[in-house]
């Protein structure tokens, strides 16, 4: 009988297959390390594009920042502020002929009801150049409600918002119970679209912006032009 002994400390283990798939695995992490470098670049690349381009942003920022101040400086002036004086008092005049109270009523006859009267129109104008109407109307609450509604769907009301209402009193000074058919004074603010009515309005006066060394002209001379007597019409050959 033939004996066969075994001397080694621990069972052989065949590696081959094991090695094989560590081979797989390390070329796939390499790949993908790669890939993530290549990745990395490209965006390292785009966010060092962005940089330089919002740094270029922010020096003409700053540019035009500084020729501003220069331009405001030089209108502070004692011989240019008087032209900045006109030039704000000729966009008041144009800002005051771009509002018109005839064309307001005439929107303000579209949407309100017969029972309701408006007791008050102030128009108030933004410093984007808006204009916003704060109105007053006395009438049935049903219909002053209605009235609200009609300016939602029109063109030229737009935005209304309620800020305040308050029943009606009677000849005794009581308050009137609120009921939908008791009057009230409803009072609402409204944004006032001016776009068909200012297109043959002048474009606001731009203060001109003299150079450095430039004599302003004296806009004196123009008035007095302007105030010049015509001669009378019988006098004409």
């Amino acid at each position: 009988m033939k004996i066969t002994l075994n001397l080694a400390s621990r069972p052989f283990t065949d590696l081959t297959e094991v090695f094989k798939k560590l081979r797989v695995a390390m070329g796939v992490l390499a790949l993908v390390a790669v890939l993530l470098g290549v990745t990395l670049y490209y965006v390292q690349r785009g966010a060092q594009r962005a940089y330089d381009r919002a740094h270029l942003l922010d020096k003409s920022v700053a540019d035009l920042m500084k020729e501003r101040q220069g331009d405001e400086a030089m209108m502070q002036q004692p011989a240019n502020a008087k032209v900045v004086v006109e030039t704000d008092m000729l966009n008041d005049l144009f800002d005051e002929k771009a509002f018109s109270w005839t064309l307001v009523m005439k929107d303000l006859e579209t949407v309100l009801p017969g029972p309701v009267q408006i007791t008050q129109i102030e128009p108030v104008r933004t410093k984007d150049g808006q204009v916003i109407l704060h109105i007053r109307a006395l009438g049935p609450r049903t219909q002053t409600i209605r009235l609200v509604e009609n300016m939602e769907h029109s063109d030229r009301f737009r935005h209304p918002r309620i800020i305040g209402e308050s029943p009606e009193t009677d000849a005794s000074g009581k308050v009137q119970a609120a009921s939908a058919s008791s009057a009230e004074d409803l009072d609402l603010l409204t944004d006032y679209n001016l776009a068909p009515a200012v297109s043959n309005v002048p474009p606001p006066v731009t203060a001109p912006t003299p150079s450095a060394g430039a004599p302003v002209p004296a806009p004196a001379t123009k008035a007095k032009a302007k105030s010049s007597p015509s001669k009378p019409a019988g006098g004409q050959k």
